[in-house]
């Protein structure tokens, strides 16, 4: 039987991980609606963003930075200005946000995953070439399942899948989801791989 403590470092990745997106999941439950549901999800995102992400505001976090900028632009377009147009089309334009983000970081050669992934490990690992290669190897998952995101939302604007609401809704929790669990999956399984080789 495996060593249930295995199992920690994975989950503290994930907590992590979740962490970095948490003001994008706060705004995809609580946005609503309405236009006053949706001006307190920017509100609450925006907040969420800046307290729980200082840290890695500081150290330049790309992800973070954008979440942060995304959520100043709708905080002035929509709780300030009234943008209605701003405030219908937020789906699409919060998934062409995030998949922005994670485009940039993967072509300055700043992954974000790698961002993420370097808290966890010694100065001396930070440069190893196998551990950048597999965290832009994430950041392009992730940035591909937010690309799809991105397509799900035009879909949404027509009527060749003329799905309900909630059933769009579902495919971006499950699109999330499965972002998630790769990332865990294909961490632990380089870190088992490590540890095997010491």
């Amino acid at each position: 039987m495996k060593n249930p403590k295995s199992f920690i470092p994975d989950l503290k990745e994930l907590g992590l991980l979740t962490l970095g997106f948490l003001p994008w999941l706060l705004f995809l439950f609580l946005s609503g609606n309405t236009m006053s549901s949706l001006k307190i999800a920017v509100i609450i995102s925006l907040v969420a963003s800046v307290t729980l992400g200082f840290g890695d505001l500081k150290h330049g976090f790309i992800l973070q930075w954008g979440t942060c900028v995304f959520f100043l632009f709708c905080l002035i377009a929509v709780d300030f200005l009234n943008n209605v147009w701003v405030a219908r089309e937020m789906d699409l334009l919060s998934n062409v946000a995030l998949t922005t983000i994670m485009w940039f970081s993967v072509l300055i050669g700043k992954p974000f995953a790698l961002q993420y992934a370097r808290r966890g490990l010694p100065k001396e690992q930070w440069d190893d070439k196998n551990f950048i290669r597999g965290c832009r190897f994430i950041t392009v998952v992730w940035a591909c399942l937010m690309t799809f995101a991105v397509l799900i939302s035009i879909l949404k604007r027509t009527t060749w899948l003329p799905f309900t609401k909630g059933t769009y809704f579902d495919i971006t929790i499950l699109n999330i989801v499965a972002g998630l669990a790769f990332t865990t999956i294909f961490k632990r399984k380089k870190r088992l791989l490590r540890e095997h080789a010491i």
